[in-house]
């Protein structure tokens, strides 16, 4: 439910977002300042549920390695501070919009720092949500395809969505394509995070037959059922 609530809150936020993120003129015009607000609270929920995915997770994928396992928190703590970044700062220009509109101040600096915030957020948003998520999609999808505790085939897609997803966000970086493109090389990674949501909520994992080793006593590895 945790992966849900991430996908929803995440495309809730950057849709209240839009006046501040698109209109140059926000910070020193009338605003919307209760949508952005709004927008910033789906963003907070994004951040304490990408940490819950980690912390729930955590116990079950350790059994599998726990050094990646323990790699794939911190890249989830990471992703939610690079977010928290970007949150920050289009809070910013709500807090400058509201302090600085007045006729004794100029409109011009106002606009500046407003499109420098946008840009802050921008930049957190490209590194966030897509580079770091790209690799922790991948850490996950590595450990989950190994211990067999979902079906392959829901693995697989984040194994190719991880990387496509981080490849694409840095391609963008050094502006070798547009936004737009980099836009249909996140569904393969959208489509892992649903996919493996939907099937936790109804199925639930499987036991690994991972976490049962032969101590020599010639004792066969279990067989897979559903926890």
């Amino acid at each position: 439910m945790l992966f849900l609530i991430t996908e929803i809150a995440a495309i809730t936020g950057m849709t209240l977002y839009q006046p501040a993120l698109s209109d140059v003129s926000y910070i020193g015009g009338a605003g919307a300042d209760t949508r952005v607000l709004l927008g910033a609270l789906s963003e907070l929920i994004v951040v304490m549920a990408v940490i819950g995915t980690a912390v729930t997770l955590y116990p079950v994928i350790k059994r599998q390695n726990e050094g990646i396992a323990l790699a794939h928190v911190c890249g989830r703590l990471l992703e939610a501070a690079v977010i928290t970044v970007g949150m920050v700062s289009v809070l910013s220009i709500v807090t400058l919009r509201q302090d600085g509109a007045g006729p004794s101040n100029d409109d011009g600096s106002l606009a500046a720092v407003g499109q420098s915030l946008v840009a802050i957020h921008e930049w957190a948003f490209l590194l966030g949500p897509n580079v770091i998520l790209g690799m922790n999609s991948l850490l996950l999808a590595y450990l989950v395809y190994r211990s067999q505790m979902v079906p392959r085939t829901i693995a697989v897609l984040g194994l190719i969505g991880g990387p496509l997803v981080t490849t694409s966000a840095v391609a963008v970086m050094f502006g070798l394509y547009s936004p737009v493109d980099h836009a249909i090389a996140a569904v393969p990674v959208f489509a892992w995070e649903v996919s493996l949501a939907v099937h936790l909520i109804i199925k639930g994992f499987r036991s690994s037959p991972l976490a049962t080793r032969n101590t020599g006593s010639g004792a066969a590895p279990a067989t897979l059922s559903h926890a």
